[in-house]
């Protein structure tokens, strides 16, 4: 029986190859801004990532649960644009089909949504695909399914997502040893405790509340890249 899944996932896999560049990703992810409009107040979520990418955001998601398709595509298109002119990659959370109508650089999946191989054949071989990972065996499935590079937390408790399981220093760091894909962590990362991530194996960190939650987006940003260089 083991044989046969292994057989169903090797073959799965083949037909769900990326053409990515892991190197340059990888580099990449270093500091990975999730949007969230719950901080908006008066700006716009477009004021509010240029200065994430100001302070030196290098990757953008684009995460919303509550426009409609027609105000998420809008949204989406300027988004795409404005961090191709900052040489920034940009994904949408969950969305495949608006990340496909519009053609967005990929698309970040959670373990209950879309397959990762099912998303890779929508989306095709040229299209950055995040999975995201609580344990080694889900993090291993997600690369032989076809993921670019792997989400994994909550690495700190965190109020942005609160059904996000608890993931420890120990088993992000077996995660980091047993893949061959980038890996970044998440949830709960801030300014004050980037720097005990140390050691993990991790290329990057993934933020939401740490910059835009912030008073000075951009000041905000320029510290926690400053840090996750340093933790690196």
């Amino acid at each position: 029986m083991q044989s046969i899944i292994w057989m169903e996932i090797h073959w799965r896999r083949e037909q769900s190859m990326s053409y990515v560049n892991r190197e340059q990703l990888k580099k990449d992810l270093l500091l990975y801004a999730v949007t969230d409009r719950s901080w908006l107040g008066e700006e716009t979520l477009y004021e509010q990532v240029e200065k994430a990418l100001k302070g030196g955001a290098t990757f953008i998601q684009l995460r919303e649960k509550k426009l409609d398709e027609k105000h998420f595509i809008e949204e989406a298109v300027a988004l795409k644009e404005l961090c191709h002119n900052y040489h920034v990659p940009f994904v949408i959370n969950d969305n495949v089909k608006i990340a496909k109508e519009m053609d967005a650089g990929g698309v970040h999946v959670g373990q209950n949504d879309m397959e990762a191989d099912d998303v890779r054949k929508i989306l095709g071989e040229d299209k950055i695909l995040g999975v995201s990972a609580q344990t080694v065996e889900q993090a291993v499935l997600a690369e032989k399914m076809g993921a670019d590079y792997l989400g994994v937390g909550a690495v700190f408790s965190t109020s942005t997502k609160k059904d996000a399981a608890d993931v420890s220093k120990e088993t992000l760091q077996a995660i980091c040893e047993v893949v061959n894909i980038p890996v970044i962590a998440i949830g709960g990362i801030g300014a004050d405790n980037i720097l005990s991530l140390k050691g993990s194996g991790i290329c990057g960190i993934a933020v939401v509340s740490a910059i835009f939650a912030s008073e000075d987006i951009e000041n905000a940003t320029k510290v926690l890249r400053d840090r996750t260089e340093k933790m690196l």
